[in-house]
C-alpha cells in the first residue's frame, strides 16, 4: 500500500514560479496564517482554509496596499502614480509613464501587463526574466490590448465622429 505524504505544519515552500509561500499547511494545502511573496516582491499576506483564502491584504512591491474598497489610487480623479504621491511630481514637461520610473523596456510587438510581457501573436505572457508565466485567455487578451502599455509608438491622428 502507498503512502501519501502531505506537507504539514509550519514551513516554507518555493513553488515553480518562484513564488515562495511561509506559514502554515494541512493536508498538502494552505491553512491558517500565511504570507505568498512573489518574484516581483509584492506580497499576499492572508488567512487560509484548505487552501482557499478567507481574508487578506495584498502588497505592492512599492508598498502601497491594495483596498477592495474606497479605492483612491490612479482613480478618475487623482491619475498619479503611488511614487508620484510619495515622492512629488516630475517638472513640467517630463513624463512618469508608469509608476517604475524609469519604466521597463517592452519588446518590439509586446505589452507590459504588469506582471510581465504579453506577446498578442501568441497570446502567452513571460515575466520579466523573460520565463513563462501563463497563456492569455480571450478576456485578458482584450483586457491587455485596451488598457497596457505597448511596445511601440503609433500615430494615431484625429478621428472625427461618426
Amino acid at each position: 500500500m502507498a503512502v501519501v505524504q502531505w506537507i504539514e505544519g509550519k514551513g516554507r515552500y518555493t513553488l515553480p514560479t518562484e513564488t515562495k509561500y511561509n506559514g502554515t499547511m494541512k493536508d498538502g494545502m494552505f491553512h491558517g496564517k500565511g504570507t505568498l511573496y512573489f518574484p516581483n516582491r509584492s506580497k499576499y499576506e492572508g488567512i487560509w482554509d484548505c487552501g482557499i483564502s478567507k481574508e487578506g491584504k495584498y502588497t505592492f512591491a512599492d508598498g502601497l496596499e491594495f483596498k477592495d474598497k474606497k479605492w483612491h489610487y490612479c482613480d478618475g480623479y487623482d491619475r498619479r502614480f503611488y511614487t508620484e504621491i510619495c515622492s512629488g511630481l516630475k517638472p513640467a514637461g517630463i513624463s512618469q509613464l508608469t509608476n517604475l520610473d524609469p519604466p521597463r523596456t517592452i519588446p518590439q510587438g509586446c505589452y507590459d501587463c504588469g506582471d510581465g510581457f504579453y506577446n498578442p501573436n501568441t497570446r502567452v505572457v513571460i515575466d520579466y526574466k523573460l520565463r513563462f508565466l501563463r497563456n492569455a485567455d480571450d478576456d485578458e487578451h482584450e483586457w491587455i490590448l485596451h488598457t497596457c502599455r505597448k511596445g511601440w509608438d503609433e500615430i494615431t491622428g484625429y478621428k472625427p465622429k461618426q
